[in-house]
């Protein structure tokens, strides 16, 4: 009787987590950045030394993402030696990007049970714990970007670079119901790698 008892009181020892309140966790969100920062530092962009540049978002859906991706392009023109403006006039040189792919992706395997909701009657749904023999849960941002520079009085081609690409990753697996890790490459430190979701 000694074993079935505690299987159930570990069973019913679960927790849960509020990840969010905005419309992306935190992780989502440094799977966003941590891709855009590394897609930027590609580009081939050649800014003459001292060029006033406009880096125009027109192209982007005004996103928190796309912000931050428009961010850490200007940021790649202040380090080739350019000089940002807000006036496309004044500009010697314009900035177009092109945003082909930000999102993130997620591929998950599970070897077990997986959690579900049971009806209860007046009472609503009682969602069941997971129970993982194996799982892995693999987290994936992509961005793909380009830029096109240009003169902004005449519309002349100064440049067209091409497409390149920024990855960042977080892993968690699962092993024995209760045997918790993860990997990621969005910690500055590498021994730190296990700070996703884990507190």
């Amino acid at each position: 009787m000694i074993l079935p008892a505690a299987l159930i009181l570990s069973l019913a020892a679960c927790s849960s987590v509020r990840e969010t309140q905005p419309d992306h966790t935190a992780t989502e969100q440094l799977l966003f950045s941590t891709a855009a920062d590394r897609a930027a530092a590609k580009l081939s962009l050649t800014v003459p030394d001292g060029a006033k540049v406009f880096v125009d978002g027109n192209a982007t859906d005004g996103s928190m993402q796309a912000k931050y991706l428009l961010s850490a392009i200007r940021d790649q023109v202040l380090r080739r030696g350019g000089r940002l403006v807000d006036d496309k006039g004044q500009a010697d040189m314009a900035v177009e990007p092109r945003i082909g792919a930000m999102s993130v992706d997620r591929n998950t395997t599970l070897y077990g049970i997986p959690d579900y909701g049971i009806p209860i009657p007046l009472a609503g749904e009682v969602k069941t714990p997971e129970l993982a023999l194996y799982k892995r849960d693999i987290q994936q941002g992509v961005i793909k970007l380009a830029v096109t520079s240009y003169d902004p009085k005449t519309g002349a081609l100064i440049q067209a670079a091409d497409p390149v690409y920024g990855f960042a990753h977080t892993t968690e697996r699962a092993l024995l119901f209760f045997i918790y890790w993860t990997r990621n490459d969005l910690a500055p430190d590498a021994a730190a790698d296990g700070w996703v979701n884990r507190v």
